[in-house]
């Protein structure tokens, strides 16, 4: 098993060619060698030698013909998986070059959840700064179904936010920062604004702004109005926009989870108001999530100190 395992990592290092993982993405993209080929510019017969080669190399079979066109084997999905690494890591070296030709001191790009995008990410941000004030930063907003696949292709180096509770954990190495809570908020006109001792019962003639089916916050909310005599919000809205859901909650009577760390600020300021009624469900760690030590550059080192800063004095 050694000798072979050694022997396909001699031919990947001596005869694998970009050229090659550029088709095996486009093939794998386009479902069909012929689309592929044509959009690399190269012939069809030229395309399945290419990919004949590749199996022959690596000693799997990497497609299976349907008569739609062909679909990655489990072989092919675990290349051309690490083919769309690599391109990420080698656009990644080149924008991080010329970053560095302008006068940036390396480049960071951070994937962010509504739990960490309106206090412990600018705080971090602000700490990075402080220490690499030439530092590139870009930062993708989004829920962990759209993120993590994300930081697993390489587009993203690190996410943070509320840390997912199943899926992707066995790909990503995790970090917790502390634990946060979740919080329904109301508008300062809300008849349930400053009312004390509020039951779910007092929520149920009013509207709801929920998380997106695909979090685990939202199931959990599902689960809970299922045991409550199955409890139909008269309406509901599925946002992650923190700026729209604020707007709404102000104009409508409207109630709103989201993270406390999120809502503290404007908590305080009273452009909302906590409903008091403990939430029963969405506790959770907040944390910061990345491939490896090794993927992560200079400037995301750098980044994730910053959020350890941030965290320790919260």
């Amino acid at each position: 098993m050694i000798a072979k395992h050694s022997r396909i990592v001699d031919r990947a290092l001596t005869r694998l060619k970009l050229r090659q993982l550029r088709l095996l993405v486009a093939v794998g993209r386009q479902g069909n060698i012929q689309n592929a080929a044509r959009e690399l510019g190269i012939s069809q017969p030229a395309a399945t030698k290419m990919i004949q080669d590749l199996e022959l190399d690596f000693e799997v079979k990497l497609f299976s013909r349907t008569n739609r066109g062909v679909i990655p084997t489990v072989f092919g999905e675990t290349l051309i998986r690490h083919g769309k690494l690599i391109f990420a890591q080698v656009s990644n070296a080149a924008q991080e070059l010329d970053d560095l030709n302008e006068g940036n001191s390396g480049r960071v790009v951070i994937g962010t959840l509504l739990a960490a995008s309106t206090g412990l990410l600018p705080e971090a941000i602000d700490n990075l700064l402080t220490d690499r004030p030439k530092v590139a930063i870009k930062i993708t907003e989004g829920t962990n179904e759209v993120l993590m696949p994300s930081l697993l292709s390489g587009e993203i180096d690190l996410v943070v936010g509320r840390l997912p509770a199943h899926r992707f954990r066995d790909k990503i190495t995790q970090e917790t920062l502390f634990d946060d809570r979740i919080q329904a908020v109301v508008g300062p006109q809300h008849p349930l604004a400053g009312k004390k001792a509020v039951t779910f019962e007092d929520t149920t003639p009013y509207g709801w702004i929920l998380p997106p089916l695909e979090t685990t916050l939202r199931r959990q909310v599902d689960h809970f109005f299922v045991s409550q005599n199955q409890y139909i919000p008269p309406v509901s809205i599925e946002s992650v926009s923190y700026l729209a859901n604020r707007a709404l909650l102000q104009a409508r009577d409207l109630i709103g989870l989201m993270p406390a760390e999120v809502v503290a600020h404007d908590v305080e300021r009273g452009n909302m108001c906590d409903l008091d009624w403990s939430v029963p469900f969405g506790w959770g760690p907040v944390g910061v999530s990345y491939r490896s030590d090794t993927s992560l550059s200079p400037a995301g080192h750098a980044f994730k100190r910053a959020l350890h800063q941030a965290a320790e004095r919260r």
